[in-house]
């Protein structure tokens, strides 16, 4: 093999790499983000935002699973700490409404709603889809999503029997991006993220 053709291989090899640095990172209740973690948004039709380089994918899904007669949208893209950390309050609020202790509401609330720094909607990769509720319902949208989503490099993030390795209850709404190669790689082997990158 000639010198330049290594090197150009040997390149785009390492491109692809730091490619998948970026959608392969690890964001739960042990890993927070990065400090120098850094996301450019685009906002969508419906006014959410999401990382602009998971836009392509999301569009090519949901252009294919509008044309099989299903209709996805985006209910929840991209956060900030400070929303994220609004809706954490709120859970537990209702927690402690229902008159659960302040810490007992928060411990529930967890089991729900991620800590500020440790919710993959900061990382504007992972999302919350729910059905249009006009031409789809919910059961159709997941069905659907829980079948094809790997061909357009998204996940389940939080399947229902990988709660005690993920810490999260099973979310058949929430999907995150990491890439189509370990998208198809995580779908037939029934594995969740975190098993995923201890391999």
């Amino acid at each position: 093999m000639r010198d330049d053709v290594a090197d150009v291989e040997g390149e785009a090899a390492e491109e692809l790499e730091e490619e998948e640095a970026w959608c392969l990172i690890l964001v739960n209740k042990e890993h927070g983000i990065p400090d120098d973690y850094a996301v450019e948004l685009v906002e969508l039709s419906n006014g959410q935002c999401v990382d602009r380089r998971i836009y392509p994918a999301l569009q090519e899904m949901f252009d294919t699973a509008r044309a099989e007669g299903v209709y996805p949208v985006v209910a929840s893209g991209y956060r900030t700490a400070k929303k994220q950390q609004s809706i954490m309050d709120e859970k537990i609020a209702a927690y402690v409404a229902e008159g659960y202790s302040k810490q007992e509401a928060r411990k529930k609330a967890e089991i729900w709603v991620a800590p500020v720094g440790t919710s993959e909607h900061q990382l504007g990769i992972g999302i919350d889809i729910n059905a249009d509720g006009v031409r789809s319902t919910g059961e159709q949208v997941y069905k659907w999503l829980a079948e094809n989503s790997y061909r357009f490099g998204f996940i389940k993030r939080y399947p229902e029997d990988k709660t005690e390795i993920t810490g999260i209850i099973n979310e058949p709404w929430h999907y995150r991006y990491v890439g189509k190669k370990a998208a198809a790689e995580i779908y037939r082997s029934g594995v969740c993220l975190e098993e995923y990158l201890s391999n």
